[in-house]
C-alpha cells in the first residue's frame, strides 16, 4: 500500500533526480564553456561610464591663481608694514643727530677733532637715515693726513667715524717751510702740539705745486733707497740727514758724521753696497785728505773725493779694489798742511797696497 502512495517518491525516482543535473546548472556550464582562452570574442561590450563633474578652470591654472593671490596679500602686508616703519623712522625724534656728542671718532692722532667736525658738523640736527655716508667718507679722505675713513650709523641717533692716518716717511722742505710726506707723495703739515716726534731725512728739491705723479715717482726711488740701506738690520738710513732725488741716476745723500757732514753720490742703484764702501773708508779718507766734503761712489773700483767742493780746482781720484773694500783698512799719514792735496791729482791707495819703507 505504501509503495503505491503517490505522495511518497520511490528510490528510482530519487536516483534519477540526483544523476541528472538541474537545467539551470547546465545552462551555466554552457556559458562558462564559451569563455575558453583559445576563443576570442569578436565584440566586447563597453563598460558604462560614470559621469564626473569638472571645474570650469583647469587645476594647474587654479594653483597658479592661488599662489599669485597669496603673493599679492603678502606683498600688501609687507608694503603696509614697510610704509609704517619708514614714516616712523623719518619723522621720529629718536633718530635725530642732536649734537657733536653723538658723533663717535676713533683712530685719529694727527687729524684734529676740528677738522673732522668741519665735515660732519653739517649733519647735526639731521635724521641719521638721511646722512649721506659715502659723501661724508669722501670728504674726510680729502684731509691730507687721512689715508682712509669709514662712516657708519649707530642706531638710534649716533654716527661713528673711524680714521686711518697716513704714515710719514720723510721731511720735505719748501723754502723755509718743513712738512711731512708719505710714500705716495702726499704732503702733510706738521702736527700741532706735543704729538709724536719724527726722525727722518729731509728731502731736497721738492716742490709742493708739482704734480702728484712726479712726487710719487721720486718717493718710489726714496723708498728703494731706504729699504736697501736698512736691509739685514743695518739701519744705515739713520745716518742720513738729507736726500736729494732731483736726478734719479744720481741720488745724493748727506751723511751726518760726527766729524762733519759729507755729501755722498750713490747713483741710481746698488745703494747698500756703495754706502758700505763709504762706511768702511770714511775715517781713512779723513786722515788722508785735509778736508772731506763729498764722495762720488757711482763708478766701479773708483772713488772721487770732493767732487762738489768749490774750494778745489780739481777733484782727487782714488781707485778702489775689491781687496780694499774692508773695514780693517788703516788710514795713511795726514799730508802736510802747506801742500793741500786738493790742488793735485792723487790716487788713493789702501795702506796694505803701499810699498813698505
Amino acid at each position: 500500500m505504501a509503495r503505491n502512495n503517490p505522495l511518497i517518491p520511490n528510490e528510482e525516482d530519487l536516483r534519477g533526480e540526483i544523476a541528472s543535473p538541474p537545467a539551470d546548472q547546465s545552462a551555466q556550464d554552457s556559458r562558462f564553456a564559451d569563455l575558453e582562452p583559445d576563443q576570442e570574442q569578436p565584440f566586447l561590450r563597453a563598460q558604462k561610464r560614470v559621469p564626473v563633474r569638472r571645474s570650469a578652470i583647469p587645476k594647474k591654472t587654479a594653483g597658479r591663481i592661488k599662489i599669485a593671490f597669496i603673493a599679492v596679500v603678502v606683498g600688501a602686508l609687507c608694503g603696509t608694514v614697510g610704509g609704517f616703519i619708514y614714516h616712523y623712522g623719518a619723522g621720529s625724534w629718536r633718530f635725530q643727530l642732536e649734537s657733536s656728542d653723538n658723533i663717535e671718532i676713533a683712530g685719529n692722532q694727527n687729524v684734529t677733532h676740528r677738522q673732522i667736525m668741519e665735515v660732519m658738523g653739517a649733519d647735526i640736527g639731521r635724521n641719521v637715515f638721511f646722512i649721506n655716508l659715502e659723501q661724508q667718507q669722501k670728504q674726510l679722505e680729502e684731509i691730507p693726513w687721512v689715508e682712509s675713513a669709514a662712516v657708519a650709523r649707530l642706531l638710534p641717533n649716533r654716527v661713528k667715524v673711524v680714521i686711518r692716518e697716513r704714515t710719514p716717511v720723510a721731511f720735505v722742505q719748501f723754502g723755509s717751510r718743513i712738512a711731512l710726506i708719505d710714500q705716495y707723495g702726499i704732503i702733510m703739515e706738521m702736527p700741532n702740539g706735543a704729538g709724536k716726534k719724527y726722525s727722518f731725512p729731509v728731502l731736497l728739491s721738492m716742490k709742493d705745486n708739482e704734480p702728484l705723479s712726479t712726487r710719487a715717482a721720486r718717493m718710489k726711488l726714496y723708498m728703494q733707497l731706504i729699504n736697501d740701506l736698512d736691509a739685514g738690520g743695518t739701519q744705515y738710513s739713520h745716518d742720513l740727514s738729507e736726500v736729494d732725488l732731483t736726478d734719479p741716476d744720481d741720488v745724493k745723500v748727506t751723511v751726518a758724521d760726527p766729524d762733519g757732514e759729507v755729501l755722498v753720490h750713490l747713483g741710481g742703484s746698488d745703494f747698500a753696497e756703495r754706502f758700505k764702501i763709504f762706511k768702511a773708508h770714511v775715517h781713512e779718507w779723513r786722515s788722508q785728505f785735509q778736508k772731506l766734503d763729498s764722495v762720488d761712489l757711482r763708478y766701479d773700483n773708483q772713488v772721487i773725493v770732493n767732487p762738489d767742493s768749490q774750494a778745489v780746482t780739481k777733484p782727487v781720484q782714488a781707485k778702489v779694489t775689491p781687496a780694499s773694500i774692508t773695514p780693517s783698512a788703516k788710514p795713511t799719514a795726514k799730508p802736510a798742511a802747506k801742500k793741500p792735496v786738493a790742488h793735485a791729482k792723487h790716487k788713493w791707495v789702501p795702506k796694505h797696497k803701499q810699498n813698505p819703507k
